[in-house]
Order: C-alpha cells, then structure tokens, then sequence
C-alpha cells in the first residue's frame, strides 16, 4: 500500500477556522468518492512550535496534511485520473493557494495500538543534508534511526513516510525543488508533556546526535487528526 500526501496551503484572506470547515465537510465528502480509496486522514495543523527539539526548520508554512491511501500506484493513478478527481480538482481553488503533493512508503515502526484512546499527533517535514543522497538517506533513517526513536519513553506511535514520488510544480527544474523534502514522520503521544518528557530522554538525545549526520532541516506541527475514510 502506498500513501499520497498533500502539504495543502489556505487562500491568504480565508480565516483558518473556515478553512477547516471547508476542507473537512465540503472537500472531505468529495474525495472520499476516489475509486480504490483505502482511507483517508485530514490532519489540521493547530501549532507550528518546534517542540521538544532544537532543530533548524524548513521554510514550510501550511495549513494541513492529507494522508490518501491507495493499494498501489496503479490505483492512485486510475483514482486521479477517473471523473470523481474532476470536482475534487475544481473545489481545491475555492479555499487552497497550494497544495505539495508526494507518494511515500510507510514504515510502522511503532503501530498505534486499536484501543489506545485520545493520543496527539505530531508531523514533522524533513529534508536530507546536501551531502546525502536519497539512498543513504532511506538506509539511515529506516534502518538506523527507527530503532533509536523506537526507544524513545512515552512513544505511543512512529511512523516514517519515505517520498518517493512528488507531483512536480510548473517551472521547478526538478520534482524535489517542487517539494523539497525527503521524508515526512508521525509521532503519537499521550500529551505534550509525555513528547516533551521523550524528547528530553537520552534515547532522544542518541536519536538527535545520529539525525545530525544526515538531515539538514525538521520542521515540525501539532496536528488534529479527521478520518474521513
């Protein structure tokens, strides 16, 4: 299964709070018609603090992440390309200056437990540094970095989203200068004083040392999640 994300900007003069209304009962309704659509999550960003870390941050300022889930790509493409994407296509230039979109891989390194019960989400956008490529990129942070986070107290859920594909903007010379980012990471907690008190811990003080050698920005958000499929 493969996962098709939007990085999803507001129109400057819509206020927030419609912004969400619209995105979650008028857009919602309309891409939960998507053929071959397995699920699909809104995750409206409600803090943009980049708490528990001292991380340099990306220049992202957006407003939500959708999470689309198709069994493959072959079905993504068939769902973008069939009649039901047309209206979706129209609604999004009624309340969205710009939307990012990438497929990824996931990785559940920490699966959230079914009975786990009111938990929040953090989501973080993260960019390699310019000395690793995306090979080495994957294998540090699949492979090295997800037992560290592993261990991290207070961890509920973690998951790793590596992009692998990226919808590219008109003009961008390449696809990642349209979405300039190499992974995307879902963190579960309790409460903002379990992240804190994770980020704190000398597992995360091991993670972050390790992270340093490999990506160049973390930019993170407190979101609230909808599931609308």
């Amino acid at each position: 299964m493969i996962v098709r994300m939007g990085l999803l900007t507001r129109l400057p003069d819509l206020p927030i709070e419609q912004f969400r209304n619209h995105w979650r009962t008028v857009h919602g309704p309309l891409a939960a018609r998507l053929p071959g659509l397995r699920a699909y999550h809104q995750n409206h960003i409600v803090d943009s603090a980049q708490l528990g870390i001292s991380y340099p941050r990306g220049q992202w300022n957006i407003d939500g992440f959708s999470e689309l889930w198709f069994d493959d790509r072959e079905a993504m493409r068939r769902a973008i390309a069939s009649e039901a994407y047309e209206p979706i296509a129209a609604d999004a230039d009624v309340f969205l200056s710009d939307t990012r979109v990438i497929v990824a891989e996931q990785q559940a390194v920490v699966p959230v437990p079914a009975d786990a019960g009111p938990l929040i989400k953090r989501m973080s956008i993260l960019t390699r540094t310019p000395n690793c490529d995306a090979d080495r990129f994957r294998h540090e942070w699949w492979r090295v970095h997800a037992p560290m986070v592993q261990r991290f107290p207070h961890l509920v859920g973690y998951t790793q989203n590596l992009i692998v594909d990226r919808d590219a903007a008109p003009g961008a010379s390449s696809a990642r200068d349209s979405v300039p980012a190499d992974g995307i990471v879902e963190m579960w907690f309790r409460d903002v004083e379990g992240l804190q008190a994770a980020f704190a811990s000398a597992a995360a003080r091991k993670a972050q040392a390790h992270a340093r050698e490999f990506i160049g920005e973390i930019t993170t958000f407190l979101v609230e999640t909808h599931r609308i499929v």
